[in-house]
């Protein structure tokens, strides 16, 4: 995205997000998912010393000395359990969400393949009505660009730079969750805590 662009989408945000326009991914934007890797790794596998920092590539083979099937195995786990491997919101985000619901559905569009899962802890942990939250699981990253489209999204907060990029490129306005292992590109909006992105969404 030029820099004349983001400059216009920054704009656009400072001046307010309604809420009926906005949507969320969910693993490393709604849900802390990585300190939950990180802690099944030391707890069940022994794998000590790993900090979040270390996670500097959205996918983890790239940046943890971790054998494969580990890695698979945990994924796995907290994709088909979230509550039994611990999985918890970032700090912020649940009452947001809350407020949120209040005025407007939630909704949220993952890549993982499963939404039932995500989207059973969602109601649970939220305490809101199941027409309050709507949950569409793509497995895969392209796939979002399609089905935000067809929800008329206008944001959507998401940890994967490079689908944020894409989505840019679709004209819908990607907002970067900041994490470790999205860092080094300025051309996208960044949100660095729940606290300022409550901050830009309008609640009417």
């Amino acid at each position: 995205m030029r820099e004349g662009k983001q400059v216009q989408l920054r704009s656009v945000v400072n001046a307010g997000i309604s809420a009926q326009e906005i949507a969320f991914d969910i693993d490393g934007v709604v849900t802390d998912t990585m300190s939950s890797f990180l802690r099944i790794a030391s707890e069940e596998y022994g794998l000590l010393g790993l900090k979040k920092e270390n996670i500097t590539s959205y996918w983890l083979d790239k940046c943890l000395d971790i054998p494969q099937t580990v890695v698979d195995e945990i994924v796995h786990r907290i994709l088909e359990d979230p509550f039994g491997s611990g999985l918890t919101f970032h700090s912020g985000a649940r009452e947001t969400l809350q407020e949120i619901s209040a005025v407007s559905t939630l909704r949220f569009v993952t890549a993982r393949p499963l939404g039932g899962p995500i989207e059973e802890w969602l109601l649970t942990n939220l305490a809101v009505d199941a027409d309050k939250l709507v949950v569409v699981a793509t497995g895969n990253h392209a796939a979002k660009g399609g089905i935000l489209r067809e929800m008329g999204v206008r944001y959507f907060v998401e940890d994967h730079l490079g689908t944020c990029i894409d989505l840019h490129a679709m004209g819908i306005n990607a907002i970067v969750f900041d994490q470790p292992w999205n860092r080094g590109d300025d051309t996208c909006v960044r949100v660095r805590s729940w606290g300022e992105l409550a901050s830009m969404i309008h609640l009417e």
